[in-house]
């Protein structure tokens, strides 16, 4: 994890991250440096069109990088597509982690 997800952050809304599928990306982003596409999408669950435009909207955000890169345990040009929180997002993850769980914890 970097230094700036260790942090403190000011509890925030983000209503980018809050979106279910979104959330979860974000969550299973944090947990590692880079996630290669099918590992997350297979965690959650969901079509790599799903998974895709969710990406999108988070990249959009500057919250995700996706990187392409050739499988090296493939004979094929077969490229994998990695996954990564930026700092910005590991930012806005924390912080929105933390709102609610102040909302949880009836604070807010």
């Amino acid at each position: 994890m970097s230094a700036d997800a260790a942090d403190p952050v000011a509890p925030r809304f983000d209503e980018v991250i809050h979106a279910p599928v979104r959330l979860r990306v974000c969550g299973l982003l944090a947990a590692a440096d880079e996630v290669e596409f099918a590992v997350v999408r297979d965690a959650l669950g969901v079509a790599d069109a799903t998974l895709s435009k969710h990406l999108k909207v988070l990249a959009d955000a500057g919250f995700v990088e996706v990187r392409k890169a050739a499988s090296a345990g493939r004979a094929d040009a077969r490229r994998l597509t990695w996954l990564l929180l930026t700092p910005d997002g590991r930012r806005a993850f924390s912080a929105h982690v933390a709102v609610l769980r102040a909302i949880a914890d009836g604070v807010v």
